[in-house]
């Protein structure tokens, strides 16, 4: 498979069967990750992966975080709404938490090591696609929630820029045709 064809070809896939892919696999995509792309080769990205009970603490930390948000918590549809949350880590057997750490190079502005995370997880979609793993980037507020970052030891300013769920595809996969890049494209300076 072609890089080409791996991106023309991958979808975002939120149904996944629950066998968990092996390890090497995700050591994989892990790998491919580290050859994204950064401003004075900084390597902002951290990496948590989990599975098993770690799934559920997430799950747990979630819904805590959607409680947090909400005014009523008590009705019917309150409850099913933080279970839903509960539950969102299990839709896969495996999450990987994508993190942008603070830059540690003063000339370095946030949203470059938070790009070049973004580029990371790309990498790792692509590598997925070629292993035949189902993928899908999910960010959010639990992205953001003060008490999550902190679960996973990071500061207020650095990132959770993705939870990538991952696993083998259990629904048919999505058609896509995007816009042509023509569309969305000026071409200055160039002469025919």
């Amino acid at each position: 498979m072609s890089v080409f064809d791996a991106i023309r070809n991958r979808r975002s896939i939120g149904k996944v069967k629950p066998d968990r892919p092996p390890r090497e696999k995700i050591e994989r995509m892990l790998e491919a990750a580290t050859y994204a792309p950064n401003h004075y080769t900084t390597e902002p990205w951290r990496f948590f992966v989990l599975s098993g009970q770690a799934r559920e603490v997430l799950g747990e930390l979630m819904e805590k975080s959607l409680r947090h948000r909400m005014t009523e918590t008590h009705s019917e549809k309150a409850q099913a709404a933080l279970a839903k949350e509960r539950h969102k880590p299990l839709r896969a057997p495996v999450v990987i938490v994508v993190v942008s750490v603070r830059p540690e190079n003063p000339k370095i502005v946030d949203i470059e090591n938070v790009s070049a995370v973004a580029a990371a997880i790309q990498n790792m979609l692509l590598v997925a696609e070629e292993e035949g793993l189902a993928c899908i980037w999910r960010t959010g507020e639990p992205a953001r929630d003060p008490r999550i970052k902190e679960h996973f030891g990071l500061g207020p300013d650095e990132h959770i820029v993705g939870f990538i769920y991952v696993g083998y595809q259990a629904v048919p996969r999505p058609q896509r045709t995007p816009a042509p890049y023509q569309t969305k494209t000026w071409w200055l300076g160039w002469e025919e």
